[in-house]
């Protein structure tokens, strides 16, 4: 008998005892308490903020595992796959969010802009002690969960873009890649090309098709990935397909051929052959692993 697939939570999960709301906040013992499944590997379609402030654990996420520790502040968006291991007296906060929620009112290009969303940067951002900030807006946004009040989309809204913006802050900086001449349109080029990655790996692995979605030549996109990100962008696009294969050979059921077939592969073969390729090892080899 075939076992189950994994879960893809939606906001639908998470019945909130009201009209549905495309956000959702608890406190964490008590999401946990409310959703045992919640520790169990599974994915969604929402963005999610995971705020720790009491316990040790562990986070997993696309088969990485993190310290959970207090200050701890996890991002992740729709399509991650993620479980963790909690102390029973763990306290946080956990958020969620639908990508609409936010942009109804904020540019969509900030949301995707945020290095925590960014699949090449750690997820996590570790705040010291004296970040009390980021615990405060945590408190008022569950407040607004709790208790009604007029316009609590738009209050939670605006608590919701204010701690993201304290939490770029804090991030650490990656290395400078566009220097201080570089025309604006390169880096705007580039996060496009992210975003278009991310919309249509799995039925594109051509550079010549994202150079055309972008009006560019594919050598000019090549040379700003090179010049700037270090990598051709060939190798972006493939490292966001094993990505995906990866989450797929882990925590999915399928044969080899239906997660071929689900990344828009004509067969197994090739399939197998281009993860060999890129990755040193089978699919077979790579889900065999502990």
């Amino acid at each position: 008998m075939k076992s189950p697939a994994l879960p893809v939570l939606t906001l639908e999960s998470f019945p909130q005892g009201r009209a549905r709301r495309p956000w959702y906040l608890e406190r964490l013992a008590q999401h946990v308490a409310n959703f045992p499944g919640v520790s169990q590997p599974h994915a969604h379609d929402f963005y999610l903020l995971l705020y720790f402030t009491r316990g040790h654990g562990t986070h997993t996420i696309d088969l990485v595992t993190y310290d959970l520790q207090p200050g701890a502040l996890f991002f992740m968006t729709p399509g991650q796959v993620h479980h963790w291991q909690l102390p029973h007296d763990a306290q946080g906060y956990v958020v969620l969010f639908e990508a609409d929620f936010y942009l109804y009112r904020y540019p969509g290009g900030r949301l995707f802009e945020y290095p925590f969303f960014d699949h090449r940067q750690p997820p996590v951002l570790y705040l010291p002690e004296t970040e009390t900030h980021i615990p405060w807006l945590m408190e008022r946004m569950w407040q607004e969960n709790t208790q009604p009040a007029p316009a609590q989309d738009d209050v939670f809204r605006s608590y919701l873009h204010i701690c993201l913006e304290l939490a770029a802050r804090q991030y650490p900086a990656a290395p400078a890649t566009f220097s201080p001449e570089e025309p604006l349109h390169a880096q705007t080029l580039l996060r496009a090309f992210g975003s278009l990655i991310n919309q249509h790996f799995r039925t594109s692995r051509e550079v010549q098709h994202y150079a055309d979605q972008l009006h560019v030549s594919p050598n000019h996109l090549n040379a700003l990935c090179r010049r700037h990100l270090g990598k051709t962008a060939s190798a972006l696009v493939q490292e966001r397909v094993l990505l995906e294969a990866r989450r797929l050979l882990r925590h999915f059921p399928d044969t080899i051929a239906q997660v071929a077939d689900a990344l828009g592969f004509e067969d197994a073969s090739y399939f197998s052959r281009y993860f060999r390729k890129h990755s040193g090892q089978t699919p077979e080899a790579f889900r065999q692993q502990p």
